[in-house]
C-alpha cells in the first residue's frame, strides 16, 4: 500500500485553529484559568521572555494535574511553574500525516504552529489532524 493513495495534500495550515491566545509566565494559575474560560478554549500559548527563550504553552491538564489534584491554590501557582517548555512546536506547511506522527510519538495532544521565523501562528490538535485526514 503506497502512503501517498491519498491525492490530497493536506497540510497542517489547513486544519489549525489560526487564533494564538497568549499569557505570560508570571501570570497566575487563576488568571490562566480564568482566560480559558473566558474565550472557551484548552490552551494558552506562554510568551517569550527575551529572543533566546522559547514559547511555552499551558493546558487545562496542566492544571488539572498541577494546581487542581495537588491543592494548590491558583492564586500563588504561577505559569511558568506547570507550562510545558519548549512548546512542541510542527511548521504550517508540514505535511499533516507527518506532524500526527509527531504527536504520537511525543504522547502530546497539541502542537504549536510556527512560520518558518519561529513566529506562532496557530494552535493544531491531534483530533484536528485525524479527523482533518480522514477521507470524505
Amino acid at each position: 500500500m503506497n502512503d501517498q493513495s491519498d491525492s490530497r495534500v493536506i497540510r497542517v495550515s489547513d486544519l489549525m485553529g489560526p487564533q494564538v491566545h497568549t499569557i505570560d509566565g508570571l501570570a497566575t494559575a487563576a488568571e490562566a484559568m480564568a482566560a480559558m474560560k473566558q474565550l472557551q478554549i484548552s490552551s494558552l500559548v506562554v510568551n517569550r521572555r527575551h529572543d533566546d527563550d522559547e514559547l511555552g504553552l499551558i493546558t487545562v491538564s496542566d492544571l488539572a494535574r498541577e494546581v487542581v489534584t495537588s491543592d494548590r491554590a491558583p492564586e500563588r501557582v504561577n505559569v511558568y511553574e506547570v507550562m510545558s517548555k519548549p512548546a512542541l512546536t510542527v511548521r504550517a506547511d508540514m505535511l499533516a500525516r507527518y506532524a500526527v506522527r509527531l504527536l504520537v510519538r511525543f504522547g502530546v495532544s497539541r502542537a504549536l504552529v510556527v512560520d518558518e521565523s519561529g513566529a506562532p501562528r496557530g494552535l493544531v490538535t491531534l483530533r484536528d489532524l485525524v479527523l482533518g485526514l480522514t477521507p470524505e
